[in-house]
This record gives C-alpha cells, structure tokens and sequence, in this order.
C-alpha cells in the first residue's frame, strides 16, 4: 500500500494527536547548545520525563492500525496479522528513542530515510505476508511524515534551524573557497561560445523544404518539427546458428525509430535510398542534441567538405561548413576529447568513389584520436560493401520504406501545411487504390511530389515514374514567382535544356555538387543554342538557381540538385539527346547509375532503346538482365524481338526455381519486386522461390516485399506457406498478421513469436495450434496472449529466462507436443504429469528431477545432463517410450545403462554425446527387442572413436542414420556390428560435402542416400 493511499484512510485529525503524545511538552528558547537534545531526550517514554509508557505506545499503534482496516474499501492484509502488524508498529515507534540525532537532523533526512532507520532498528517480524509487510511499511512512512510535521512546529525549531543553517553555511563557504583554491576554473570562454553555438546551430537546422510545398500561397519552408516524419530504421542482428536439435535460434531483424539511431551505439551507418529522409533525419537529431544541450553536434555534409580538398580536422569542422561564429582556441579539439560530441557525416554518396576510400581513412583517424564521440555516417544503400566500417565499429543500419501510415501521416501535415485540405481525402484514396501511384510513395521526396502534382493539377495524377517526372519538372519550371524581382525570364524549355547540361556534367563526373565557377561555364557554353536566354552567364545562372526549384546553392560558390533524383533524370535525357547511351551502358556496372539507365530507356527512342537493352543482355549478369527487363517498363515501343529476348533471359531467373536461386535473385536489390510473378501459372517449387526472394527484400522495402507475399496466401504448398510464417519477422507484425498470417491454412504450421510486439499481434488472428516463443517472454503473457490455450497442441519455448514455475503450463490442457529449450530457470516438470503430452523435447532448464513422474512422452528428447548413474533414475519410467534422443551432456554420468527398461523403444538417437560410450552401455542397447532404427552423430566418430570400437552387434537395427558428417569418417566397423542394415542415410556437415561413392560399398545390402545440407 502507497502511503498517499493509506494516508486517504487515516485522516490527519486522527494521526496528528497520537503522534504528538508520542513527544514531550519543549520549553522556550533556541536550544543554543554545544550538543543538541537528542530525540532520546524528547519522547514521552523514556528517561525521568516519561508520560507514556510501552504499553500506552503499543495501543496507540493499534489504534492506527483498527482505523486504517475500519475504513471502506479492500483490507490491506488478511485479518489474522493485524496483532503482529500492531506490534510491529509499535516496536518502531519505540525506536524512535534509539536513534541518535536530533530533530534538526530528523527533519533534513526526510520522512523515507527516517521510516527506513526505524525499520533497520526494528525489523518486521518474520512470516508476515507480502501485502502486511507494504501495509507496516506505509504506516511507517505516513507516521514519520507527521513526526516531522511536529518537529517543525515545535518552537525551539525554527531557531535552532537558522543557527544549524548558519554554521553550515559557512563550513560550505570555506570549503568552496578550498576547492577554488586548489581546482582551475573551467575555461568559461568554451561555454560562452556553446551558447552561442547551439541556438545557431538549433536555427539553421531547424527547417526542412518539401518538393512543391512552394507552391503559390504556401510558406516556403516547414519548421522542422512540423514536418519530421519519425521513419524506421532495420538492422539484421546476425548470429550464427548451431546445427543440433536443441541450439540457440539466430536472431531475427530488428526495427527502431530512425531518430533512436544513436541510441544504442554510438557509431552508425545509416543507409537509405534517395529522398528517404536521411538529410532530414541529420538536422533532427542536429536540433535536438542542440536544443537539449547533451551533446555538440556537428553537421559535415561530405559533399561540401571534399570540394575544398583534404577533410578538415576538428579545428576547422565549423570553417568547412560555413559556419560565421569562431570558437575559442583549441575548443573543437576539447568537445571530442570528453566525448561530448555528435558528428553528423551526411551524404557519402554524393562523393566519388575515389574519394570514399579517403573519407574512411578520415573517419579512422578521427575515431582514433577521439573514441569516446557519437557518429552517424549516411549513404545510399548500394554506394558501399556491407561492413564497410565494420571494423571500426559502426552498427549499420537502414532507412525503412514509408507504411501506409506514414504516408496518410505525410499527406495529411502536407495539405495542412499547404492550406488545401479539400485535396487530401481525394488523394488519400488515389494511393490507396492505384498500384502504380503507391508504390511510388514510399519516400518524402516522392510523396511530396506527388501532393505537389496532385494539388496543383486540381486533383488529376499522371501514372508511370516517367510521366510523374514530367509533370513535376512541367509543374516546377513554369510557375512565376514574381515577387522574388527575377531580371531574367526564362521559358520552360530552355530551362530544361540549360538543367540537364548541368545534370549530365555531374553524372559524368560522379558528384551531385560542383563550383558555381563551373557551372557558370556550362551555362557559358550552352548560351548560344538557347535563344531565350538573355543576360550573361551569371545572370542566367542566377536565375536558374532563384526560378527553377530544382537547382540550389547549398553555400557561398557550390551548386547542386535539390535532389539526386533530378540529377539522374535530367542526365539521362541530355545523354539521350547528345546520343551518348555507350557512355551510360559502360557504367552499367555502377548500382548509382541504374536509375539513369532506366530514365535513358525511357527518354530514347525505339531503336536506341533496343541497343542500349541488347548491350545490358550482352553482358550477361544477373542484375543486368534484371535491369534490362525493369527497363521494359519504360518502353512503350521497342521492337518484339529485343523484348523476347530480355524477357526470355529474365525467364532463365524469374521466377526462381530452389532457394538458392531465390537468394541469389534478392542480391539484384528491390528492383525484383516489381518483376515477381505468381502465384498463377508457377509450380511449388517456383512459388516457394518466389516468396524467398520477396522475404529477403522485405527488410529493404517492407511494403512491395508484403505485396508479392500476400499475392501467395491462399498457397496450398507446405513449403510456401512455412515461408509466409518463418518471415515474419522482417515485417510490421501487425500489418503482416492481418494482410498474410490470418489468412494461412494453419495445417503443419508452427507459428514463431520472437517479440512482444508479435506476441501483441496474436490474439488479433484466428487461433492457431502450434506455437514457438522466442526470447524472454512471462507465461503468464503467452497465456494471454493465447485467446484458446485449450487449443493449442504444440508450444515450443527457447531462449526463455522469464521461464520459471512450469505450473502454468496446465492452462494447455490438451498439450501434445512441447519443447523448452534454454531456460535456464524453468522448474516443476512434475505439474505437466497430467497433461496428454506424447512429445517433449528439453535441454538447458534448471531441473529435470520431476521428469520421472511423467507417463505420457511416446518421444522424448533430453539434451542436458541427468541425475543419477542410471537413466531409470531420472527419465520417465511409465511412459512407453518409442523414441529417444540423448544429446549433449545426458549420458556423462548415467550412460546408457537402464536403457533396457524402455522395452518398446523403437529408436534411439545419439547426439553430439561428451561422453564416451563403453561396452556396457551398449550391452543395454543389446536388450531392446524392438529397436530397428538407430541415429548417430558425426561428432561421435571424431570426440569419441572409442564409443564406436565398443559397439556390440546389434541384430534388429535394419535402418540407420548419420548426420553432420565431414566425409573422413571411418564407418567400415559398422557394418559388422548392424547386420540386417537395409537403409543408410548419410547427412554431411554444412560446408562439408564428399562423394556418396566414399560409402555406399561399405554397406553392401543398404540401400544408401547422401542427404546434402
């Protein structure tokens, strides 16, 4: 009980009385005196002044205890402890005069650190409940605060408080004026300046401009936390998973608030395609360190820094970037040395590659000479390897797609912001039932674009990436904004012709910045074919940069596209015009030309197309001929016999025909979402590659990876639909619940929850019947979490130390199957004795001694070690075993001695054993009358070669298995000893392999299989 709730119940006209008997009457004056009366000298029970006695204090207590139960509502504890609570309460009001100090002192230590010394000097009686135990030690509490509320009112207190305050006031002064003495005062300079530094810093970051939102009758700009969108980033936390029956699972992709990205570590990649919010995300976490005070950042966007030649040192971070303020002297230098700053590093592909091997060797020695700092590091996905900087420790994550959520969340604050909120319903349901136009909003770039479009087109949406291009260049270079005193008027046309010279030249040269000098001398170059232009170079220039809202100078001499996505498009159709499609074919290679290669095909025309798509066919990869088939998309007129062959090469891998085929699809990236086909038309197998492939991008781009998934559902294919379920995961659990999983035909399916978001996902689907729970999930969770516990037939438990008393587990009354698998606190396997449970399967739980007592396992599998030196001493001796499987550590001290008990068993299974078998363990193997199958492990040849020399001739066993071979392994002695073989199935080790031939004629009557892993 909380003491605000039991002070609602003891009211202070009846607790303020009794605590003041408690106190003798005090006389006048300060109470100026070397010692001061100690609380000993106050109470009314001790000493020569004593009013009260034990007993008299022992009935006061008890009158605080009947009121606080008299009171309405719930008792606080069962009626039968409230003697003991009485004299518990009584025993610590006695201490009172125990306690060595007066009531100045009383009075600062506070009523909680007051009622905890009372608790030390007279501790609760032992047996009373929980609920008795909170009650005394809230009573105590709210007696304490009345305590104090009268050592206040006391009339030497106030006096005697002031004298206290003064003696303390000067020790502190001298002390301070010691510290001064001996410590150097902190270089006020540097904290002048950051008061300075981040109120700029907050200000200059602090906007964010969205295509189209300059739109006539609209601000220019958004505050920044108007229109952040918080996005997600996902990272793939890889562990490598062991191969036995009873290992650790891998850990599965994760998904965290972009802005939390430095959360958790405090180095991170960050990756994201074009116009995903990486920029943004920079200045919010830039505004907010700087609001916040908890760090100084520092926003170094790569492309400004590599154009003024060697990157800068920490002196000259603010210099680079053109910041106006000047810090003290070696500030920089002192900000990373006490691990206080937050360096932003955005935009590493927007430099050459040439220069990206120059920006890690910065990078690696910033870190070094600066450990202890946060750093982010944005680019798009493809501009580096994985691991690029795994070495020096950044986690690498990646910017997620928009959901549809987030989307409505953009469309809605930009029609806000806009002012047009009669266009956002009509939009809305355009996105939500247009394929084509969705799939393209799935950044802020192009969601604002298309609100753009959308608005100013007064509700009409072009469809295909191309036509939405056209219009946003037709919609941005013609507006007129007069206001702005332009001294040039250039037409759309020449607008676009003067763009994409300025486009192509970075296309070419690899950057998305360049010197306004040349620039200048593009525009120079150009200025005789463009007749409209008037004025010189710089002027023109000028008002390209004022007028066209697609180029900008982002500081004093260097011009860029607002966007990357601009640059490619506008470069692409000046290489179609100058014929120069050789040029962009020979960078096919390149992943950051992919988007130009694909805005060429759709500018050229039709013979040009057909060249450009034969030259990607010729060099024969397969993320060209993917390219080449995503460039059918863009071409409307092209002749038959190109675009039979492109898609007769795409058809040798769309759809995929195994898993390997479907994984080595993936690696072409997300652009194969678009060219999945299915389900009609597609046998299992390619089905189930299909559903691989969208499963692998579905951590890159959720929403088209779900597309394709729902697409296969209804699939009847076991192998598919354990696809569907075993991707979960990478997905928003409750959009994949409601779109994919509750529409699965549940039958043979196990249905895996790893977090407690997915387990939140659960009672929102139809039941399902068997169930795996991953990590640290309560029972009593799951319980809840399972709307018909009673249905289920398998419950699978891992990874699970929140596991501990298995008596909850009744709850699945007609539990069939069940595993536990680490959890290592899981007790009580006597309370499952009643449950139907014909399967179970343990390893790594804290106590198997109730094992025994089970009847019902048909199967059982142990891998841990057991109690005893014989197996009857701890497996289930009623229970009419046909299968068992021992694994690691079950027979280091029982061996297989015992084993005979089990008269029905039919199999037996060793697993990777750590201890040696000896002949007498197989002896007991010798006396099964119905065992016919025998399983061994590969380890056992390799750990314990000895277990194998001691095998005894086993009659009855006409199959065997071997797993996790490594194909040296010496099984001539088996056949011997396991006469009547007439199967043998050899499984190798993953990334080991060996010819069946090396085995086959060791077992001349078997028939012998090699199952390759």
């Amino acid at each position: 009980m909380e003491p605000a709730v039991l002070g609602s119940k003891l009211a202070s006209s009846l607790i303020g009385p009794l605590v003041k008997k408690l106190f003798v009457q005090d006389g006048p004056g300060a109470g100026l005196v070397d010692r001061p009366v100690r609380l000993s000298a106050l109470v009314s029970f001790r000493g020569e002044r004593r009013t009260l006695g034990e007993k008299e204090v022992r009935r006061l207590a008890g009158r605080l205890v009947a009121e606080a139960l008299a009171s309405p509502g719930e008792r606080p504890f069962p009626p039968d402890e409230e003697t003991a609570v009485t004299d518990a309460l009584a025993r610590r009001l006695l201490a009172l005069g125990d306690l060595d100090m007066d009531d100045v002192q009383a009075v600062r230590l506070g009523s909680q650190e007051l009622a905890r010394l009372l608790h030390r000097h007279a501790p609760p009686p032992d047996g009373l409940s929980a609920d008795a135990g909170a009650f005394l030690d809230s009573a105590t509490q709210w007696a304490c605060l009345h305590i104090l509320e009268f050592f206040t009112r006391r009339s030497t207190f106030v006096a005697r408080t002031l004298v206290e305050q003064t003696r303390t006031q000067r020790e502190l002064i001298a002390k301070i004026d010691e510290l001064i003495a001996r410590t150097p005062r902190p270089d006020a300079l540097d904290l002048a300046f950051e008061r300075r530094y981040l109120p700029y810093v907050a200000d200059r970051h602090n906007h964010i401009t969205i295509y189209g939102i300059d739109l006539r009758d609209s601000p220019d700009r958004w505050p920044l936390e108007v229109a952040y969108l918080s996005l997600e980033a996902t990272a793939e936390d890889e562990r490598t998973p062991d191969l036995e029956p009873h290992e650790r699972p891998p850990a599965t992709a994760g998904r965290l608030p972009a802005e939390e990205a430095l959360v958790s570590g405090s180095r991170v990649l960050l990756r994201g395609d074009a116009g995903s919010g990486k920029t943004t995300l920079v200045q919010w976490l830039a505004v907010t360190s700087a609001r916040n005070a908890d760090r100084v950042p520092y926003v170094l966007p790569l492309r400004t820094l590599i154009r003024t030649g060697p990157l800068p040192a920490p002196a000259d971070f603010l210099t680079a970037v053109g910041c106006p303020l000047t810090p003290p002297e070696g500030w920089a230098e002192r900000v990373l040395t006490a691990g206080r700053g937050l360096v932003l590093v955005d935009g590493l592909d927007e430099i050459p590659a040439a220069d990206r091997h120059r920006t890690r060797d910065w990078l690696r020695s910033l870190l070094a000479a600066h450990p202890g700092n946060d750093v982010l590091l944005t680019s798009r996905p493809t501009a580096v390897r994985p691991d690029w900087l795994a070495q020096e420790g950044f986690r690498e994550l990646t910017l997620a797609p928009m959901r549809r959520s987030e989307v409505a969340t953009f469309v809605h604050r930009w029609h806000e912001a806009a002012r047009a909120p009669e266009y956002e319903g009509p939009l809305l349901d355009s996105l939500r039932t247009k394929r084509d136009l969705a799939r393209l909003a799935t950044n802020p770039l192009m969601c604002g674009l298309i609100c753009a479009l959308h608005r100013e087109r007064r509700g009409y949406l072009p469809t295909g990436r191309k036509e939405l291009y056209d219009a946003a260049l037709a919609m941005l270079l013609a507006r007129r904004d007069r206001e702005r005193g332009m001294s040039t008027e250039l037409g759309e046309e020449a607008q676009v012709e003067l763009l994409q010279r300025l486009a192509y030249a970075l296309v070419l040269s690899g950057r998305t910045e360049m010197d306004a000098d040349t620039a200048e001398g593009i525009v120079e170059r150009s200025l005789p074919t463009v007749a409209s232009a008037r004025g010189d170079a710089a002027t023109v220039l000028r008002a390209l940069l004022l007028r066209s809202g697609l180029l900008r100078q982002p500081a004093e001499g260097v011009v860029d596209f607002v966007h990357r996505t601009f640059q490619d498009y506008l470069g692409a159709r000046y290489a179609v015009e100058e014929g120069h499609l050789d040029v962009l074919v020979g960078h096919a290679d390149d992943t950051q030309w992919e988007d130009v290669i694909r805005m060429a095909v759709a500018h050229a025309r039709p013979r040009e197309r057909a060249t450009v798509l034969r030259q990607l066919l010729a060099r024969d990869t397969t993320r060209l001929t993917l390219l080449a088939l995503a460039c059918l998309e863009h071409a409307a007129a092209l002749e038959p016999g190109v675009r039979s062959q492109v898609e007769a090469r795409a058809a040798a891998l769309i759809p995929p025909h195994t898993p390997e085929d479907a994984r080595a699809l993936a690696e072409a990236g997300p652009l194969v979402l678009e060219l999945l086909p299915g389900p009609e038309g597609l046998t299992d197998a390619q089905a189930q590659g299909v559903t691989v492939t969208a499963s692998l991008l579905g951590t890159e781009e959720p929403d088209g990876a779900m597309a394709v998934l729902r697409r296969f559902r209804d699939h009847p294919d076991i192998d598919v639909r354990r696809q569907l379920v075993g991707t979960w995961s990478r997905f928003d659990p409750d959009a994949y619940a409601a779109e994919v999983l509750d529409h699965l035909d549940r039958a043979h399916l196990v249905l895996t929850c790893d977090s407690a978001e997915q387990r939140a996902a659960l009672p929102r689907m139809r039941p399902w019947h068997s169930l795996s729970f991953h990590g640290p999930h309560r029972i009593e969770d799951v319980i809840t979490a399972v709307r018909t516990p009673e249905a289920v037939t398998l419950l699978r438990l891992r990874d699970n130390p929140d596991l501990a008393e298995l008596s909850a587990l009744t709850a699945f009354r007609t539990l069939d199957w069940l595993v536990m698998d680490f959890c290592p606190r899981a007790t009580g396997l006597h309370h499952l004795s009643d449950l139907p449970i014909t399967n179970l399967a343990i390893g790594s739980i804290a106590d198997v001694r109730g094992l025994r007592s089970l009847r019902s396992p048909i199967e059982l599998s142990v891998a841990q070690e057991l109690p005893g030196t014989d197996l009857t001493e701890s497996l289930p001796v009623d229970a009419p075993l046909a299968f068992l499987f021992l694994g690691r550590g079950s027979t280091d001290t029982t061996g297989l001695r015992g084993l005979q008990h089990w008269t029905r068993l039919r199999t037996l299974s060793l697993g990777p054993l750590t201890a040696e078998l000896t002949g007498a363990d197989w002896e007991a193997v010798t006396e099964l009358p119905e065992l016919t199958n025998l399983d061994l492990h590969g380890r056992l040849f390799e750990d314990f070669p000895g277990s194998i020399d001691a095998m005894a001739a086993l009659p009855r066993v006409e199959a065997m298995r071997i797993t996790s071979l490594l194909g040296h392994e010496d099984l001539s002695l088996l056949a011997p000893r396991l006469p009547e073989l007439r199967s043998v199935i050899l499984q190798n080790r993953p990334g080991y392999s060996f010819p069946l031939s090396r085995y086959a004629g060791l077992f001349p009557e078997a028939n012998v299989v090699l199952e390759e892993r």
